[in-house]
């Protein structure tokens, strides 16, 4: 912690991003157990000579998909960002739609199935497969919801979700992940109350007040947190566990709270704004545990059942590792605020995948604001 005349700053303890960027998609960490036909080349769409395809950022790409989305209404199905060629690509059920995508400089792909289907998939397995240590997500890029199964899913679990997702057809997928889904909470530094260690999120204003936000599954049970020296720095004013993931601190120490994540370089990097995150995105979580890693968002409003009836709806799927001690640590891109660290599976070490509440939700819930 560094010292700054009579305040000292609290940030996040970083590290260099690592060039390594851990996947989901094979090795130890997921193995494909089940799968209806793959739709990206069988339902792909060329585009027509006429148009272009824009080259955005990836911020940019997840504004012109929502809007496309909008304004497409029940032909669209889902987008993502194409990191390689800068694009966007929209899924479209109908050629109509193809073309008011090409005309507004994205890459439309015709698919099988509706954002609607898709919706009424996930619906099924709330109600038919609601097991511990599972997750779903719908994945724009194969255009199924995915569904992850960890280790402890097993016999008459086992049974369950895969029969669901048998009789969902090609709407669904299921896989199996080596690890265990949990929150990761330890005992330890950084940010602590009541023998549980968490992550710092983000520095918040609220009614011109300075709070900062964390995971909520920390905030439910602790009333007051300190420093690393132990020195009482501030408490709880709100938490949301489960359902969603976010939790409100009110410094009451005189310590900076500046809007920005040390990478511990040298340097740092300013937060200026909050934002939705695209699939397709490359992005950075922090923690007090394992530091800065990096990685990619692999989908939107994803459903995790953590077990004891610890199930939260909404989240940022992302193939960025994570251990306890890191929940509710930053997720960013730039300087912008994406989510707070809610839980996952696998480590740093062997990789894994890891689930942010989206940031945005929780300034909303308490009228806060970066800053």
């Amino acid at each position: 912690m560094n010292r700054h005349g009579p305040h000292r700053r609290l940030t996040l303890n970083h590290r260099r991003v690592s060039k390594k960027r851990t996947t989901i998609a094979g090795g130890a960490a997921i193995a494909l157990v089940a799968a209806g036909f793959t739709l990206q080349n069988a339902n792909a769409s060329e585009e027509a000579p006429q148009f272009t395809v824009k080259e955005l950022t990836a911020k940019a790409a997840g504004t012109l998909g929502s809007a496309l989305g909008r304004d497409l209404g029940d032909a669209a199905a889902g987008s993502y960002y194409d990191a390689k060629t800068k694009a966007l690509v929209v899924n479209v059920v109908d050629e109509k739609a193809a073309e008011g995508v090409r005309e507004a400089g994205g890459r439309a792909r015709l698919v099988q199935h509706t954002l609607a289907e898709l919706t009424s998939a996930r619906k099924t397995l709330a109600t038919d497969a609601s097991v511990p240590g599972t997750s779903w997500a719908v994945d724009p890029v194969t255009n199924k919801v995915v569904v992850t199964a960890d280790r402890t899913v097993e016999g008459a679990s086992w049974d369950k979700i895969s029969g669901v997702v048998k009789k969902l057809g090609s709407k669904a997928e299921l896989r199996k992940t080596a690890g265990e889904f949990k929150t990761f909470v330890a005992g330890g530094d950084a940010i602590t109350g009541s023998g549980s260690r968490c992550s710092l999120g983000f520095n918040v204003v609220k009614d011109g007040e300075p709070y900062f936000l964390t995971a909520g599954h920390c905030t439910e049970s602790v009333a007051t947190w300190s420093d690393t020296q132990g020195r009482q720095i501030g408490t709880t004013e709100g938490s949301t566990f489960p359902g969603s993931d976010f939790g409100l601190v009110k410094y009451t120490a005189d310590v900076d709270h500046p809007s920005e994540v040390n990478l511990y370089d040298g340097g740092s990097q300013e937060i200026t704004q909050a934002g939705e995150a695209t699939v397709g995105q490359q992005v950075v979580r922090s923690g007090s545990t394992t530091q800065v890693h990096d990685g990619e968002v692999t989908g939107l409003d994803a459903t995790v059942n953590y077990g004891n009836g610890d199930i939260v709806n909404g989240l940022i799927q992302t193939t960025v590792c994570a251990e306890p001690g890191d929940s509710g640590g930053s997720l960013f891109a730039g300087d912008t605020a994406l989510g707070l660290t809610s839980g996952g599976s696998g480590d740093c070490a062997s990789g894994g995948e890891t689930f942010f509440q989206p940031v945005t939700a929780a300034l909303d819930e308490y009228g806060a604001e970066i800053g």
